[in-house]
């Protein structure tokens, strides 16, 4: 076996596209180029190879204004990378351990899918991933409220009718309220907000001109009285759909409530297998009894991993 490191982007693109299955959008170098066009981070793939066959694939990026290495493309949102799902490839002898002792630095790897070569008691949780699965209340939200107390759908369902009386519409696709999210998001969370860095908010720009391309983009946005009140935008990629980003006005509290509901209707009418709300403990997703997902970081810097 031998390891080497890549940093050329052409060559990134094909050991990635040959190595990394296609099984989520955030899988796709299209996507993480979205955000590496703006980040501008160096490419430093480990890569491992047996009898010129290719066994193993660390993707990093040089993060310099954290100093360390993180899943590429190294996109940073208030310190830490933001996309979901990063997956370390290790087959054969090509094993994790093998793939990490080369890399020359810290190395905080964040939103890690399940890496094989991690015993299960070794596993650090990084956060808790929320999924709305439509095949298992069979596509009919009326089987999906079931698992709440009755009390409890009730006060949902009392909730959504409250915030629908004062008049609701939704808008379907409408690119121009890519910058309508943008506001609000910036409006209510100011610094916090993943739109404050102009870096972020022009990658998702670009996020949002490739998946319109391709024709996966779904941008929803509520109306109350003719004013946006909430919008999100997402994309459906093999019968996934993810919420990739959202913006509420403050105005009207609950309409998030508003909103993610009316995402799993059009889910189960859809009948698609998945709805990713991403990660992120927002009160909702438990309170909707979602199916969580945790996704794993394996890092070398003790106080960051604490």
């Amino acid at each position: 076996m031998t390891i080497r490191v890549v940093s050329d982007l052409d060559q990134c693109r094909a050991i990635w596209e040959e190595t990394i299955p296609p099984d989520a959008v955030t899988d796709l170098w299209e996507v993480r180029t979205c955000f590496q066009k703006h980040f501008h981070n160096r490419p430093y793939f480990i890569v491992a190879e047996e009898a010129d066959r290719l066994c193993g694939l660390l993707p990093l990026s040089w993060i310099d204004e954290c100093g360390c290495y993180g899943f590429f493309p190294g996109e940073t949102w208030l310190g830490k990378t933001w996309l979901e799902q990063n997956k370390i490839v290790c087959t054969g002898n090509g094993g994790l351990r093998d793939l990490l002792s080369r890399c020359p630095s810290d190395y905080y790897l964040r939103y890690l899918s399940p890496v094989p070569d991690v015993p299960a008691g070794e596993k650090t949780v990084d956060e808790i991933g929320y999924l709305f699965l439509p095949p298992e209340c069979d596509y009919d939200m009326a089987n999906y409220l079931e698992r709440f107390s009755r009390k409890s759908a009730k006060k949902i369902l009392r909730e959504l009718a409250a915030i629908e009386s004062l008049g609701v519409a939704y808008r379907y696709d409408e690119i121009a309220d890519f910058d309508v999210m943008v506001e609000m998001s910036l409006a209510r969370f100011g610094n916090h907000s993943y739109f404050f860095d102009p870096r972020f908010r022009d990658s998702f720009r670009e996020l949002a001109r490739f998946l319109q391309k391709k024709g996966w983009l779904r941008f929803t946005t509520v109306l109350i009285k003719g004013e946006p009140a909430a919008t999100d935008m997402g994309c459906i990629y093999r019968d996934i759909y993810t919420l990739l980003a959202g913006g509420t006005n403050s105005h009207y509290p609950g309409v998030a409530k508003l909103i993610n509901f009316h995402h799993m209707e059009w889910a189960c009418r859809e009948r698609l297998k998945q709805v990713d709300f991403l990660c992120g403990n927002f009160n909702w997703k438990d309170l909707f009894h979602l199916t969580p997902r945790p996704l794993y970081l394996l890092t070398n810097i003790e106080e960051k991993a604490a």
